[in-house]
């Protein structure tokens, strides 16, 4: 197969993909063996997509790639985007999450009240954000997934 048939191969699956896609999964999907070409064909495509004339992009996040909108489209058609089954109220709670990495859950509880050990529940249930034991409370951290799901880098 050709070096162009593999790049058009990883465009697809990239695609297609919901999720964010490690070399290795592109590397089963595509059936290159070669983790390192595969990179280097992400790499190069990556490129492509920078130089050329196009609202696409392709992300890095966490070691792993995926197709999403360059700004400022992405948020110009956001509305168009499915988006999760999360109320107003928690997704307040996770973009407060998401704005202050590591903040203490008791912060929270302070700031958006009692409710909000709920709302901490669903979005760690829903695996945007994880907690981590700090003393008496938690450190709250966003996801891989929740970067993934909002594209952010």
């Amino acid at each position: 197969m050709e070096e162009n048939d593999y790049k058009k191969l990883i465009e697809a699956a990239l695609f297609m993909s919901q999720n964010a896609l490690s070399p290795s999964e592109i590397s089963n999907i595509i059936g290159l063996a070669s983790i390192g070409k595969v990179e280097e064909l992400l790499k190069g495509l990556s490129e492509e997509y920078k130089n050329r004339d196009t609202a696409l992009e392709i992300a890095e996040i966490g070691g792993k790639y995926m197709l999403t909108l360059k700004e400022p489209y992405a948020s110009k058609v956001s509305t168009l985007a499915s988006w999760p089954d999360i109320n107003k109220a928690p997704l307040r709670i996770l973009a407060y999450i998401s704005k202050n990495n590591g903040i203490l859950q008791s912060e929270i509880v302070k700031l958006f009240g009692d409710t909000a050990y709920a709302y901490v529940k669903e979005l760690t249930s829903k695996e945007f954000i994880e907690s981590k034991k700090s003393g008496r409370s938690k450190k709250l951290y966003t996801t891989l997934k929740f970067k993934e799901y909002f594209a952010v880098p």
